[in-house]
């Protein structure tokens, strides 16, 4: 990633609309600006969600409250909790995402 022309600034996340994306189970509510091609979201998935598609887009990834449960398409699991991350590439490594009891993120992709 390469950050060039963004000039300091704050967000203040209650004041971004959410959008809801539905996955196979649950829901998905995303809070979403984007700086150039730099994606940066507050994502909060419902008890239940389960991401109805195998995602291969690059993420870096915060979990802030909650379980994450991420499964790679060669059958890795990974388990975020408050304070974990991952990171990823684009194409790189297939992953889906799920958790039993609901989890709030922070996605920069």
């Amino acid at each position: 990633m390469n950050i060039t022309d963004l000039p300091f600034g704050v967000t203040d996340w209650s004041e971004i609309e959410r959008t809801e994306y539905s996955g196979e189970y649950g829901v998905a509510y995303w809070k979403t600006r984007n700086f150039g091609d730099i994606r940066v979201r507050m994502v909060e998935y419902s008890p239940g969600y389960l991401a109805d598609h195998w995602c291969a887009k690059g993420h870096i990834l915060l979990c802030l409250e909650g379980e994450l449960h991420t499964e790679l398409d060669d059958g890795r699991c990974f388990f975020l909790t408050p304070g974990s991350s991952y990171q990823v590439a684009d194409n790189a490594e297939l992953h889906r995402s799920s958790t039993e009891q609901g989890a709030k993120l922070f996605v920069v992709d």
